[in-house]
């Protein structure tokens, strides 16, 4: 098949809409639902990250995306029994490919409600079951067990979008676009990211271990296909905040850094030991714990609605257990896709325990942010990539 139509673009009043290709044919099978055009570009997108996570680490990777950009990425490393509990799978051994699942839509839950999932490996059983109890709208896979594919095809009275990706497909080495009327042509960004981004190292510390190694390349590859400006905190395997389409560096910074902040507080005991009513569905868990960790619980509280969510009326998580919890935190990868252009960046991302990071380097204030560095005992490499994505 060289073309698809599509319901509409990015719009309803956009019409007509289809996707095509000049040469060859599509390089997907529509296996179930109709994929739109916004579900068209996050499947493309991340599927492009997923292949290049599990070329770059050797281990299976899944993404969650939403309106172009990643809420969460991750690589299949084993949970630890606290991400048990955050996530909900609590005594379940997982496969590999679902635990690269369970972890990227655990990095940012309520980013990723409603997501296109992306899976670098077979989609199996497993993972469609998880799948199936969440809200989504799709997912991209090379392929599925007949049982996956059966349960996936029940989601969503029958309309979840399964896609089936050519893992051979192999893009011309031009890409196009139009805005306006106007015609854009670039070469593709198929810059490979791989172990030569730590090479220049310009920090005091110049220690940067094998499992750091592996999050700066994940924190980078995921913000090779996040909308700029754009940087991403990474740790155990995934990426847990992620801060995109900023106008400004230290917003994104900030951005990251706060839902990286919200990642570790789903680990307080006090979170994981919220007493939820047994029949509150996982969304709802969700949100609720999005409450409970903010400066917005007591407010809830004074209005008397914790008994829409809980069996008993939990303590408030305060200010001063919140930092306290989060000034433990370490060992923290921070990439950007850009260089950052003044200190206060490194100021905010020691804030959420960053020890390494990689970004490009070539700011009139490189001095100051390796100072910063310096004086926190962070090690950076300057790697000389920027990585724009529009």
């Amino acid at each position: 098949m060289k073309e698809m139509e599509l319901k509409y673009g990015c719009n309803p009043n956009q019409k007509p809409a289809r996707v095509y290709m000049n040469e060859g044919e599509l390089p997907f099978e529509v296996l179930n639902g109709r994929p739109g055009y916004i579900n068209l570009l996050d499947a493309f997108n991340s599927w492009q990250l997923v292949r290049e996570l599990r070329e770059a680490t050797g281990l299976p990777a899944a993404a969650s995306f939403k309106h172009v950009s990643p809420a969460g990425a991750a690589v299949a490393v084993p949970l630890t029994e606290t991400l048990e509990k955050m996530y909900f799978v609590e005594g379940v051994h997982l496969s590999p490919i679902c635990t690269a699942y369970i972890r990227a839509r655990g990095a940012d839950r309520m980013s990723s409600y409603g997501d296109f999932v992306a899976l670098s490996d077979e989609c199996d059983e497993q993972t469609a079951s998880f799948l199936a109890r969440e809200v989504s709208d799709g997912i991209i896979a090379p392929s599925y067990t007949d049982r996956a594919l059966e349960i996936l095809k029940g989601k969503r009275k029958g309309t979840y979008c399964v896609l089936k990706m050519n893992p051979d497909y192999i893009p011309a080495e031009t890409e196009t676009k139009q805005v306006f009327g106007i015609t854009f042509e670039q070469g593709r960004n198929n810059i490979k990211l791989d172990n030569s981004l730590f090479d220049n190292m310009v920090t005091d510390n110049k220690c940067i271990p094998d499992d750091a190694k592996r999050d700066l390349l994940i924190a980078m590859i995921t913000l090779k296909y996040t909308q700029s400006n754009s940087v991403c905190y990474a740790y155990g395997g995934q990426a847990i905040g992620i801060g995109a389409g900023q106008q400004s560096r230290i917003h994104c910074t900030r951005l990251a850094g706060n839902k990286a902040d919200v990642w570790f507080l789903r680990s307080h005991p006090k979170v994981l030991a919220l007493p939820f009513l047994p029949e509150l569905r996982r969304p709802d868990r969700d949100n609720t714990i999005d409450v409970y960790i903010s400066d917005d619980y007591n407010d809830v509280l004074a209005e008397g609605m914790w008994q829409q969510y809980f069996t008993c009326r939990p303590q408030p998580l305060t200010r001063e257990e919140k930092r306290a919890w989060l000034n433990q935190v370490s060992g923290v990868s921070l990439g950007s896709d850009a260089f950052f252009p003044f200190g206060d960046n490194i100021e905010r991302a020691h804030r959420s325990g960053v020890s390494y990071i990689v970004q490009a380097g070539g700011s009139v204030r490189d001095d100051n942010v390796i100072e910063v560095c310096n004086r926190y005992n962070i090690a950076m490499a300057m790697c000389g990539i920027r990585l724009f994505h529009h």
